[in-house]
């Protein structure tokens, strides 16, 4: 072993499951339902943010939903970003690759101060090269990313990045920051697969503790950071990118699985993210909110407890 408990042979591992996807049968079939073209698009609902308030915003705690995986927190008077991506494509091309259905609600003339940002792996809709360059110069953040990234963003010029792997924690200001393990993988390209790690965060400020998951599929790591961090007072849970879930289940939830890991970790408020900006997988782009719903009902969990945002809404927190 490394440096790292999950890491063998200069690959990255699972703590609960060795399997990245589903069989290699599903993934022919997956490429060929992609390939058949753009499914329904619905029209999902906007909110137009209230740019001078965010860039005036230092006081009022406040939650505002870029789109995918996108969020700015504004919390005890941080600027917090989580993977942010403010670009047309998840892809390492310019005119080919995951498009976006929604733009992002914020772009970057949008953006109030940006004081710290969190990455939760490399992959292409979580970690985009030209918003993260773009952040770097414009505002100068501190990058809070997994194991093996320091290295990809110092080619990029960016010098100004913290390095954590699973359990690790770091103070940075008021703002204590600790990456956490969640199942998932990394890679973009066909060579480095799971050659950096990747991971989510607990972020704790002001007596509070806001947990961001990053990508996942579900696993007994949720139950783990409930142990160790229960109560969490918000939490940022993807809910989308789940079909077929013969293929997707061992890195992507569902909403009934999201709303397992809301229980895991004792949240007492979560947000969904991770739907409805890009068409990843095979699920219409408007099931993952009404899977949700149902599955809250299904659990007797109160609808209002797990938030589903409209692209560019702000919630006070």
């Amino acid at each position: 072993m490394d440096e790292s408990s999950q890491r063998v042979n200069g690959r990255y591992r699972n703590r609960y499951s060795s399997s990245a996807h589903g069989p290699s049968m599903d993934l022919l079939k997956f490429l060929i339902e992609m390939r058949r073209g753009a499914r329904h698009k619905p029209d999902l609902p906007q909110a137009s943010p209230d740019v001078d308030w965010l860039k005036a915003n230092r006081s009022v705690d406040a939650l505002t939903w870029i789109g995918h995986s996108s969020f700015l927190v504004q919390w005890q008077g941080l600027n917090i970003l989580t993977d942010p991506h403010l670009t047309a494509r998840a892809s390492p091309l310019r005119h080919a690759g995951p498009k976006r259905q929604q733009p992002p609600a914020l772009d970057f003339a949008g953006l109030p101060k940006i004081d710290a940002v969190v990455v939760s792996h490399n992959h292409y809709d979580h970690l985009d090269r030209d918003t993260v360059k773009r952040l770097a110069r414009d505002h100068a953040p501190r990058f809070f990313v997994p194991l093996g990234l320091k290295v990809w963003f110092g080619r990029e010029g960016i010098d100004n990045v913290t390095e954590l792997d699973w359990w690790q924690d770091t103070q940075w200001q008021a703002l204590r920051v600790t990456a956490v393990p969640v199942q998932h993988f990394s890679g973009r390209t066909a060579s480095d697969r799971n050659a950096t790690l990747w991971c989510g965060f607990v972020l704790e400020l002001a007596g509070r503790r806001l947990f961001f998951a990053g990508d996942t599929g579900y696993s007994r790591d949720f139950a783990d950071i409930g142990e160790r961090f229960a109560p969490i007072d918000l939490a940022l849970i993807p809910i989308g990118a789940y079909e077929p879930r013969s293929f997707m289940r061992p890195v992507h939830v569902d909403p009934e699985e999201a709303v397992k890991i809301h229980r895991d970790i004792g949240s007492r408020q979560s947000v969904a993210m991770h739907w409805g900006t890009f068409r990843l997988t095979l699920e219409p782009l408007d099931d993952p909110p009404r899977r949700l719903a149902a599955a809250l009902q299904h659990e007797g969990i109160a609808q209002d407890r797990f938030w589903v945002l409209k692209h560019g809404e702000t919630r006070r927190f």
